[in-house]
């Protein structure tokens, strides 16, 4: 079959669907198990037609999608992927770049150096610092803590990188009760461990206490390291960086910012006094296939300290010919073979412009407040967190019927919702992230919600 039609015919199955997104049911219909009983059990011994292959994927796989492409997805803070970031995600797949250094690619070079020029500067964030692409908010966190492991020991005159970590100064990590897990899961990878977190004690929407913090951290000796959050997973609520950052500066420790989504708020001029101070951290992880709305998987991790950043994850082989330049991104990402992220991000940033993104963090913003209003004003439901952002967290008069409402919910197919838990109790969390979400979604998923706690 000639490449032509096999991807006329794919282009035609992604149009489809995407035009669909507005009127299919959000959740899927079919499981796991059931997809897999009409799938081939063993590898057939001969191949089939592409053609015949590409069709039998649609009819196999359509009714085990989850719709988190449309605007009445509300779950895990997952943005649906704008159309000319869709665009140029199939031109990325077809241009199949390895984006290891220049000389692999000049063009997917060219493309996150200046993709990553601008996020800095959307997000206000140093200019100078370093930064690359992964493929989401646990290695930007990984990557980050990495360069801090570095730069903690080395101050204490360890080089951890040559001779690992036995022996080595104990490193102190202090982080929010209310942190996300992939902060914990990167210092499990680093060889820390989640035992080196002293948990800071926070207020009743998540942030870190600062009298809390300034007691721990006169109590630390030795190498440290301070995990601080740029929107709770739960509330949106960022930490107090202009008071927590100084407190730490005295203390020589590195502070890495946890900014999946609650970052994207430095775009926003309505927004931007939730960051104030952010930028004064060490290091910051951010999702671009969150609020950019861009295809997963795609995040950005920033290093003020290049050397270090360098340092932690930079290698060195017979086999590729390096320039010296320290933005070759082999040496500041986990991966050597890695695919050419920022072609998306780029076309997807120059698309929607400065303004556009702001508009962009602002209608969530926005919406996820009439989600609020609508939501309180169902009886027997109430709004737990003070809406600063795009996250809304409802806690139902009796608890453990939260499990039943969002089967009904899902069930009924006009949103995806997910459950959560907060101050020891099951909540319902609404994530407003994707660029298609109008407020007749929002009514939508309102409306729903009041008949499964009316049922």
């Amino acid at each position: 079959m000639p490449l032509a039609d096999l991807l006329g015919d794919t282009a035609q199955a992604a149009i489809t669907y995407l035009d669909s997104a507005r009127k299919r049911r959000v959740d899927a219909v079919a499981t796991c198990a059931e997809i897999v009983r009409r799938l081939p059990e063993r590898l057939p011994e001969q191949g089939e037609a592409p053609r015949e292959v590409l069709h039998r994927m649609i009819d196999d796989f359509d009714d085990g999608l989850v719709t988190s492409t449309g605007g009445r997805f509300y779950g895990w803070v997952v943005g649906g992927s704008h159309p000319v970031a869709v665009a140029a995600d199939w031109l990325t797949s077809a241009w199949d770049q390895l984006a290891t250094m220049p000389d692999s690619s000049p063009a997917a070079a060219a493309a996150e150096r200046v993709s990553l020029s601008w996020l800095l500067d959307l997000l206000g964030l140093p200019s100078s610092a370093s930064a690359a692409f992964v493929t989401g908010a646990q290695m930007a966190n990984f990557t980050g803590l990495a360069a801090a492991r570095h730069a903690v020991l080395s101050a204490a005159g360890w080089d951890v990188e040559r001779d690992g970590l036995f022996g080595a100064p104990r490193i102190t990590v202090l982080a929010g009760r209310e942190r996300h897990i992939t902060i914990d899961g990167a210092l499990r990878y680093l060889g820390l461990g989640s035992g080196c977190v002293t948990p800071v004690d926070v207020d009743d929407q998540g942030r870190v206490e600062p009298d809390a913090f300034a007691s721990l951290l006169a109590q630390v000796d030795g190498p440290l390291i301070v995990c601080l959050g740029a929107g709770n997973v739960n509330t949106g609520a960022f930490d107090p960086f202009t008071e927590l950052i100084p407190l730490a500066r005295q203390r020589d420790a590195w502070v890495h910012i946890d900014g999946a989504f609650g970052l994207w708020a430095a775009a926003s001029p309505m927004c931007r006094e939730l960051t104030r101070g952010a930028e004064l951290a060490d290091s910051w992880a951010v999702d671009l296939h969150k609020w950019l709305n861009v295809p997963y998987d795609s995040a950005v991790v920033a290093v003020r300290d290049r050397q270090a950043h360098a340092a932690a994850l930079g290698v060195v082989a017979n086999y590729v010919a390096s320039p010296g330049d320290d933005v070759v991104q082999f040496h500041l990402a986990p991966e050597f073979s890695r695919r050419a992220r920022a072609f998306p991000a780029y076309a997807t940033l120059r698309s929607l412009g400065r303004t556009g993104v702001a508009a962009l963090v602002d209608r969530c913003c926005a919406l996820a407040r009439e989600a609020a209003a609508l939501l309180d004003d169902i009886p027997g439901v109430t709004v737990c967190n003070d809406v600063v952002l795009n996250q809304v967290l409802v806690r139902f008069a009796d608890p453990e019927a939260t499990a039943r409402i969002l089967a009904a919910v899902r069930a009924g197919g006009e949103a995806f919702l997910t459950a959560s838990a907060w101050q020891g109790q099951p909540v319902m969390r609404v994530a407003v992230s994707n660029w298609q979400t109008t407020s007749e979604d929002i009514a939508r998923m309102a409306a729903a919600v009041r008949q499964a706690v009316q049922t």
